[in-house]
């Protein structure tokens, strides 16, 4: 396809993600759903394009305000900053005519700081986010930490599997995926995770159709680490949506014992059970529930209950830029009660001496410990348990050295994470 009607494309679609409260990967994917003239190349080149403009997107606002032209700044940006510069000589030939000395001049606008000082404002345009984001990481995790966070968060996130070992074992299913033409290498973290070395759409391999694997960051798998659900034991994921986790968790218990995956949504369950079927497990029970009606059976009985709770998502920038700019601090505000409530209200199907897991993709605090913190002031039955001394057991102790147990994507090269891992007492 001409460069012209791709750039089209992508900014037909960047004007639907701009209006859209849903994520830019859903409305992708129907956008393609409905233009099967697209081959794989063009699909790539749009997608990729789109997320760039996400990425930077508080840079393209200054451009266009440095041009005083919409148009010519924007099809500027798509062509010859976020795409390969080899386009820059095919956009002088296209209908809108962009000399080359105000690409240039564009490009040295973007890629410089407007703001010479350390202000908020400054490294939220020089790294294109919101304001409030950067102000709440840099009191969260420091000055230090800033600016590699925000640089990772604005790269492209590895694609990443985790191998179904009750079906095969990783060093088979890296050879039947090599067979297929797809390399793979070893995770530095997750004994269970392989990392592409090229993307490309596994869910089209044999080995996928197969069940021997699962796309889960490395990050979630380690979260199903830290639960920690031993064979034979009860588990109760509270918040299992398509089950990403109890399926991991199954694979760690062995295809053992008993895991309970709740949701309020049946529709992400169905999902779920298709993904059951594939995999090979017999030790997942799917149930729809309803917002706050106990489920009297379940009662003081679990061993474990993971609570995954809905947050911003904040963790997954690397694979939805979108959310730089959709997520809000009223939004973070209305989550931080549910999330309370939901942790709250699970909390009673803990036996005494079992855990409760709370977990979120959130880089934002008051969603985090502020959540734990605030349940543990009300709930004194339950403590905080060093996540260390069982990830210890896979000798990822020094991962982390606090309380709580974090991911951040600049150190870890996995999807934000936060975890607290608490024990029934009384």
């Amino acid at each position: 396809m001409k460069l012209s009607s791709l750039i089209g494309h992508v900014t037909e679609l960047y004007a639907d993600v701009l209006i859209s409260p849903k994520p830019a990967d859903r409305l992708i994917d129907v956008f393609f759903r409905e233009r099967k003239y697209l081959g794989s190349k063009d699909r790539r080149f749009i997608s990729e394009t789109l997320y760039g403009i996400l990425r930077n997107k508080r840079k393209i606002d200054l451009v266009i305000q440095f041009t005083q032209d919409t148009r010519t700044s924007l099809f500027s940006c798509l062509a010859y900053l976020l795409l390969d510069k080899k386009y820059s000589s095919e956009l002088l030939s296209l209908e809108i005519d962009v000399p080359m000395d105000t690409l240039l001049t564009i490009e040295q606008n973007i890629n410089s700081n407007p703001v010479s000082d350390n202000s908020i404002e400054a490294i939220a345009i020089q790294y294109s986010f919101q304001d409030w984001m950067i102000s709440e990481w840099r009191e969260y995790f420091g000055s230090s930490e800033l600016a590699p966070l925000c640089t990772t968060l604005n790269t492209q996130a590895p694609m990443t599997i985790r191998v179904n070992t009750i079906k095969t074992t990783v060093e088979e299913c890296q050879r039947k995926m090599l067979i297929e033409g797809v390399e793979t290498e070893k995770a530095q973290y997750s004994p269970y995770a392989l990392h592409l070395k090229k993307r490309v759409n596994v869910f089209q391999l044999q080995a996928f159709k197969d069940g021997l694997f699962e796309v889960q960051d490395e990050g979630s798998q380690l979260l199903a680490m830290l639960v920690d659900p031993k064979p034979k034991s009860k588990v109760l994921d509270a918040c299992a949506g398509a089950g990403g986790k109890a399926l991991a968790m199954a694979s760690i218990m062995n295809n053992r014992g008993e895991i309970f995956a709740f949701d309020i949504h049946s529709f992400r369950l169905d999902e779920l059970k298709k993904r059951i079927r594939r995999s090979g497990v017999d030790s997942i029970r799917t149930k729809a529930i309803r917002e706050n009606e106990v489920e009297e059976g379940f009662v003081g009985a679990a061993d474990v209950v993971l609570v995954d709770a809905p947050c911003t998502g904040t963790g997954t920038i690397r694979r939805n830029p979108g959310m730089k700019w959709s997520v809000t601090q009223q939004m973070v505000n209305e989550l931080r009660e549910k999330q309370l409530s939901i942790l709250s209200f699970n909390s009673q199907y803990v036996k005494v001496g079992g855990r409760l897991v709370y977990a979120t993709c959130s880089l934002i605090k008051d969603e985090n410990e502020n959540v734990v913190e605030q349940f543990l002031s009300k709930e004194k039955d339950f403590e905080l348990i060093n996540p260390s001394s069982i990830l210890e057991r896979y000798n990822l102790e020094e991962m982390t050295n606090s309380k709580y147990f974090q991911l951040l994507p600049h150190k870890f090269n996995t999807d934000g994470f936060f975890a607290a891992v608490m024990k029934r007492i009384s």
